[in-house]
């Protein structure tokens, strides 16, 4: 009679099993990962547009106290006091305050991204509010830069830089026109 061993039994996996494993391991990190960055990308861009409503609201009651908005000068807000001289540039993350101690706001804000900044444009009339958004699929970024070369051309500036590129996000005082509004020619 023939004897056949049995083979011991063997624990573990095979090769094959384990690179299946690992390579659904990479697609779900992967997945994982992209959906991460898209919400940290879409929570500073949300950040930026809360950022501009607030220095807009400080606008609106600089100008309930002097009759006009602030001066803008290099992308800054000209109406600060710095150090006894008014009005003076009011640098991004600095207090806003004028020459009689009404502060506007304790720090303007500034971009969430290191390269970026924000950027006013203002003729003491009416004032644009420009930032960068990093998202360009968000419905109010303008595409190509649209809407911010209209508000450019209204207040006859050159291109606003806001430090990663032409900034394609604009607010502006409640006295300018909106986009639908404006007469195309």
């Amino acid at each position: 009679m023939l004897m056949i061993k049995k083979q011991p039994k063997k624990n573990g996996f095979t090769l094959i099993e384990l690179l299946v494993v690992i390579a659904i391991l990479a697609v779900l990190s992967g997945i994982g990962l992209s959906s991460f960055i898209n919400a940290q990308l879409k929570s500073r861009d949300a950040r930026r547009k809360a950022d501009l409503k607030s220095v807009s609201q400080a606008l609106e009651a600089y100008l309930n106290d002097h009759q006009q908005y602030p001066l803008g000068s290099g992308g800054k807000i000209v109406g600060c006091d710095v150090a006894g001289t008014y009005p003076s540039s009011c640098s991004w993350g600095n207090i806003f305050k004028d020459n009689k101690d009404t502060t506007y706001m304790v720090q303007l804000p500034q971009d969430p991204s290191k390269n970026q900044s924000y950027y006013y444009e203002s003729d003491g009339s009416q004032y644009v509010l420009y930032a960068r958004l990093e998202n360009d699929k968000d419905s109010a970024a303008a595409h190509n830069g649209s809407q911010a070369q209209v508000y450019q051309l209204l207040l006859g500036t050159g291109d606003t830089n806001c430090g990663a590129g032409v900034c394609n996000y604009a607010l502006t005082s409640s006295n300018v026109p909106s986009l639908n509004q404006r007469d195309p020619t």
